[in-house]
């Protein structure tokens, strides 16, 4: 297939510059908006209050309304007598009686204050007796009360355009009767996912088909900006059917959002009808993830078309989209939250390009750690289980471990109870699973055998999970502790090799570097280097699955990964724990060891094939 070029490649600033100049960034007009759905929309107008609040003098406390002069000089020595009036007021009664001097009427909080009386004595501070009521602190004029008009008074300005309505300025308007208010217009954002091969959630997949993700993440990302989504569904690879919903899209919305067919292949079709009926401002922006975004403009209205993966598309819409909602939406701009953490290992970067690496966040003492994701743009998993992510600048090609990085969080920081790195397994996810029944949190960040072994002695995780082979004795794990770390047995486990067909034969998937299956895989080919070699995975399961759908003829895996594929024994391996002494007594490193040495835990451990 002809691969055609991207247009210039621009930076990220340029791109926007482009844009904002095509593009009307201005807040759309007012509309009336019921109060009962007005939370999160913008003010359009001022609101001025059309009524006195409170609306009438009322009491702030339970007790009795009298005159203050009446209750001048009152102690517990000597308190004021005072007749009572013969009506209570409780709330929403009106009062028929003046509190004439001499004289108290009982009152209760909210209630009014009738006509003569300037304040409130409090009930605990009164007793009757059969003569009347004896006041024993007396009370200054206005005590416990509130006079009509004292919160609100009628014609003042109690908000203004451009103020976001949270529940305390809804809180504010039902209080003074508003029932509906003028609110900037929400900006209509219609979207459509591109291509053949995606299809809705729920569907059945043939070969080389997707569901489709990507709908659902940026419905969602439009709405939490401040716009409104109007869903289109799926347009496949026809032209004509493209053209006629792009069409559609600009009578209903405002923009047009599309995901896919953003690069220049021969059924890469938007970026054709975008330059059939309207202007392309910006092919290929220098982003790592998110280089093949589109900015457009037809029909007088902007067009955006992100890329297929959904990293690098929700990516790409928080850079050019998002704001174009919050300020259409008469939204602030989204300042974002910031954190300071140091890198946990090196990272390598694609120089030329403005690079987004997601990370994991832990504590370690009084510093936070950014662990990369290492994933690619593809990955469904990195973005919903990444804490945030730092920017690595285009000039940058390597950032070093231990480099101070700022993260921008993706949504609020918790930090786990429990920080677990190393080698990945599904015991351990077992494990992980019923730790969190019993309250505790935790993170696992799958770097490999090597890196947790690292990470433990230098402190900056709570366990870590290693299946590590001394290959001069054979010996799982025990050779590699250190002073300061504790080994903790952990369970055993079949590794081999996995194929559709039984032979170690062809194309190999191999696993990354600094696992401890890695090294059991370097062992048994003894230095050669077949097809497949730097075809790398991360987990267990990643392998068998590569093997299962013909990406591969074989790997080496954990026996229970390896369900519906021939399975050659290999090796039995310790899949152990490394923890820090100097965590030993954290409460989720004593409940996380109580779990793995839980009777029935254990049982369920040998009901997936693993061994004690």
């Amino acid at each position: 297939m002809k691969q055609e070029q991207f247009l210039t490649v621009v930076d990220r600033d340029e791109a926007e510059r482009r844009f904002r100049a095509a593009v009307d960034f201005r807040p759309l007009p007012g509309e009336p908006g019921a109060l009962a759905a007005a939370r999160g929309r913008v003010l359009a107008e001022d609101v001025r209050s059309p009524a006195d609040v409170p609306g009438f003098t009322r009491a702030d406390r339970d007790g009795f309304a009298v005159r203050a002069a009446d209750t001048f000089g009152a102690s517990e020595e000597a308190p004021r007598l005072l007749a009572l009036n013969d009506e209570t007021i409780a709330t929403g009664v009106v009062p028929a009686l003046e509190v004439a001097p001499g004289t108290a009427t009982p009152v209760a909080t909210g209630a009014i204050v009738p006509r003569g009386a300037d304040a409130v004595v409090m009930l605990e501070d009164t007793d009757p007796t059969p003569e009347g009521l004896e006041v024993r602190r007396a009370v200054a004029p206005g005590a416990h009360l509130a006079h009509a008009g004292s919160d609100i008074a009628r014609g003042e300005t109690v908000l203004r355009a451009g103020d976001v309505l949270t529940s305390r300025e809804t809180g504010l308007l039902a209080a003074m009767g508003v029932a509906e208010v003028i609110v900037r217009r929400r900006p209509r954002v219609v979207l459509f996912s591109t291509g053949d091969e995606v299809v809705e959630p729920g569907g059945a997949l043939a070969d080389g088909q997707v569901h489709d993700a990507n709908q659902r993440i940026l419905a969602d990302a439009v709405r939490e900006a401040g716009g409104t989504a109007v869903e289109g569904g799926i347009v496949g690879d026809d032209e004509a059917l493209l053209r006629e919903r792009m069409e559609g899209g600009f009578r209903e919305g405002d923009l047009v959002l599309l995901s896919g067919g953003t690069s220049k292949g021969a059924g890469d079709l938007c970026h054709r009808v975008l330059r059939e009926i309207g202007e392309i401002l910006v092919h290929g922006v220098a982003l790592k993830p998110g280089k093949p975004v589109v900015l457009a403009r037809a029909r007088g209205k902007p067009v955006v078309v992100l890329p297929g993966f959904p990293t690098s598309a929700i990516f790409t819409f928080h850079e050019f989209v998002a704001p174009w909602i919050r300020a259409r939406a008469g939204l602030p701009p989204d300042p974002p939250n910031t954190v300071e953490a140091r890198l946990a290992r090196d990272l390598k970067s694609d120089r030329g390009r403005r690079e987004y690496d997601l990370v994991h966040l832990v504590r370690s003492g009084d510093d936070l750690l950014a662990w990369p994701l290492g994933k690619g743009s593809g990955s469904l998993t990195t973005f919903a289980r990444a804490d945030g992510f730092h920017v690595v600048p285009e000039r940058v090609e390597r950032v070093e471990r231990g480099t101070p990085v700022r993260v921008t969080l993706l949504g609020p920081l918790r930090l786990p109870d429990l920080v677990v790195v190393g080698s990945h397994c599904t015991g351990l996810d077992l494990l992980l699973s019923e730790l969190r029944r019993r309250g505790f949190t935790s993170k696992a960040v799958a770097a490999g055998s090597q890196a947790g072994l690292d990470a433990a002695k230098r402190g900056e995780c709570d366990v870590a999970g290693v299946h590590l082979m001394d290959e001069a004795t054979g010996t799982y794990n025990e050779p590699f502790v250190t002073a300061g770390l504790r080994l903790v047995r952990g369970y055993g486990r079949r590794q081999g090799v996995v194929s559709r067909d039984g032979a170690r034969a062809g194309r190999l998937v191999n696993r990354n570097r600094g696992s401890g299956t890695r090294v059991l895989i370097d062992r048994l080919l003894d230095g050669a280097r077949p097809d497949g070699y730097t075809f790398e995975v991360r987990s267990h399961s990643a392998v068998a699955a590569a093997v299962q759908s013909g990406r591969a003829d074989w790997g080496v895996c954990i026996e229970n990964a390896a369900r519906g594929l021939a399975f050659e024994f290999l090796a039995e391996e310790r899949f152990d724990f490394l923890v820090p002494e100097a965590r030993l007594e954290r409460p989720a490193v004593r409940a996380f060891l109580e779990v793995l040495n839980d009777r029935a835990v254990r049982a369920r451990l040998a009901e997936e094939g693993f061994t004690a």
